[in-house]
């Protein structure tokens, strides 16, 4: 599928149900080439009445997408826009957006915990 989609990429939907819906990726499916969109692609699971959740009910969830049918958003413009790849002076890979020429933005990564960003604990008491 290569890196022109990330975790955490605003995308747009550009074909199906879902046409012009806008989301964050939430998880990608490499091995299938999908992607799972926040609040895009909704579908209806009927849950049993279980001893872990004696409620049962019928719960909504995110359905994974094929990639073709996403783009990420263009930073500048706001709209849909293919990915290129360049290299910057000290030779690392960044993803530009084609229609304005912006680098698209890295989203922040999550360690194993959930966490975002540095875990230096003791500088913020």
């Amino acid at each position: 599928m290569g890196a022109r989609l990330k975790t955490g990429d605003l995308v747009v939907v550009i074909s199906g149900k879902n046409k012009g819906k806008q989301g964050k990726i939430a998880r990608i499916l490499a091995d299938h080439d999908r992607v799972v969109v926040e609040g895009v692609n909704l579908i209806k699971r009927h849950l049993k009445p279980t001893a872990k959740s004696p409620q049962g009910g019928i719960l909504e969830k995110e359905a994974p997408l094929h990639a073709s049918k996403v783009m990420p958003v263009d930073p500048k413009t706001g709209k849909p826009t293919r990915v290129r790849f360049s290299t910057d002076a000290k030779g690392n890979k960044t993803r530009i957006a084609v229609k304005s020429g912006e680098e698209l933005p890295s989203a922040a990564r999550h360690d194993r915990k959930g966490t975002t960003g540095s875990t230096d604990k003791a500088k913020a008491e």
